[in-house]
């Protein structure tokens, strides 16, 4: 699907998301070292561990609203949440009204994502989500490459700065949302917008998402996700660890005398940006290469490629043998990228959609949440050990994705299968 025959809603949406996720990776790298050099690290960790779940409550509200109330409006709520929190951080004279602010600005996120999620589903034929879906995976990951560096130089020294031009990008979205963008909900799913009615339909949300986790398809879905995601978390986390404590400085480069050497410190960096920089050039292409597989292979692969990759590093202190597991690494995690929203846009009723969107989102809170105890145990067991409990989670995450697609294949669904 041609960029140019994009509907209207898309193309604002992947301009501003692309900025957003640009001034976004400027800033979110550096605000657990902000706080903890404010507050101590025993109080910034706690307070860390507050947005997973501000997270978990508004993509579930986010997702019940857009299906109740429509997409576009609570996609405008989120952004101006988003802008208004951004105005107070950037005029903020105390740490703890930035951590309000910086709460306030995932809440709005998590608000929004459903509802964009969503709209993407209800406009985008079934062949094309998949591209879709990973051209707005580029456009989020070269955010992810360049604002760390650039956030590097401008969060910690031209902090107001940045955060203002934060809060006028989103401000300039939140307008061309409520100028620009048209409401996407299909008709005989959008209920009236009564304030009774959404006082808040709390009740029936909840009662919803009670629907919604009664599926054993899509519970499956979710825990599979965790694994998978436990697995591909490891990169800022275990392998991190790894890397700085266990590879010793070694050259890139050798020519006669001369040689480009690298510190533990400098090779995490190289991988990473190896990381980021596959990302942008192959989510498309890969997506496109893998149109016509199954999303139950797919997911699969991402899983066997994720696992093993991870899995081969805990043999080598190489510095090229550790680029080439991360190639392989890197391409478990690009090749799920797009089917995510895929799979829950095929498979959601089409009157829960965002619900189910929102519901999905639980797969990364929770993965997130388990993927550190690596580095919780790495204190006790040694890393081979590790990386084997890292290959242990892709391989429940295998098992739980065939489970999934048989149970999946079996029910009489009345449409096209996706494992057919």
């Amino acid at each position: 699907m041609k960029l140019r025959v994009w509907d209207v809603n898309l193309k604002i949406r992947l301009t501003g998301e692309a900025l957003f996720n640009l001034l976004f990776w400027m800033y979110f790298p550096f605000i657990t070292v902000y706080f903890s050099a404010a507050l101590g690290n025993q109080i910034a960790g706690l307070l860390m561990t507050i947005p997973p779940l501000v997270g978990i409550f508004g993509s579930m509200v986010g997702g019940g609203l857009a299906d109740r109330l429509g997409r576009r409006p609570v996609m405008l709520l989120g952004a101006a949440l988003q802008t208004i929190m951004f105005g107070v951080f950037a005029m903020s004279t105390s740490h703890w009204i930035d951590y309000f602010a910086f709460i306030g600005i995932g809440l709005g996120g998590a608000l929004y994502k459903p509802a964009s999620d969503a709209m993407v589903a209800d406009l985008v034929p079934d062949e094309d989500r998949k591209q879709v879906f990973a051209t707005f995976v580029t456009a989020k990951n070269i955010g992810a490459v360049l604002g760390p560096a650039l956030g590097a130089i401008f969060f910690f020294h031209y902090r107001s700065e940045l955060l203002w031009t934060c809060t006028i990008v989103m401000l300039a979205y939140s307008i061309a949302i409520f100028i620009k963008v048209h409401e996407t909900v299909p008709i005989p799913t959008k209920k009236p917008a009564r304030l009774h009615a959404m006082t808040f339909s709390v009740k029936e949300q909840w009662k919803g998402y009670g629907i919604i986790f009664r599926d054993k398809v899509f519970v499956l879905y979710i825990l599979a996700g965790v694994f998978s995601i436990v697995t591909i978390m490891q990169l800022d986390l275990y392998l991190a660890v790894y890397i700085t404590n266990y590879v010793p400085a070694q050259p890139l480069f050798t020519w006669n005398d001369w040689s480009y050497m690298l510190t533990s410190t400098e090779v995490l960096g190289w991988v990473l940006g190896l990381n980021g920089l596959l990302f942008v050039l192959f989510v498309l292409p890969i997506t496109k290469w893998l149109k016509s597989w199954r999303d139950r292979d797919v997911f699969i692969l991402s899983s066997v490629l994720a696992g093993l990759g991870m899995f081969a590093v805990g043999f080598t202190t190489n510095i090229w043998l550790l680029f080439f597991f991360t190639i392989i690494f890197t391409f478990g995690e690009i090749v799920r990228a797009p089917v995510l929203n895929n799979f829950v846009s095929y498979y959601a009723p089409v009157n829960a959609r965002g619900q189910y969107m929102g519901a999905s989102n639980l797969q990364f809170t929770i993965g997130r949440f388990l993927a550190p105890l690596t580095v919780f145990l790495s204190a006790w067991v040694p890393p081979l050990e590790i990386f084997s409990m890292i290959l242990v989670c892709a391989l429940i995450s295998i098992i739980l994705y065939m489970k999934l697609f048989k149970i999946y294949v079996q029910r009489d669904k009345g449409v096209g299968s996706l494992s057919q």
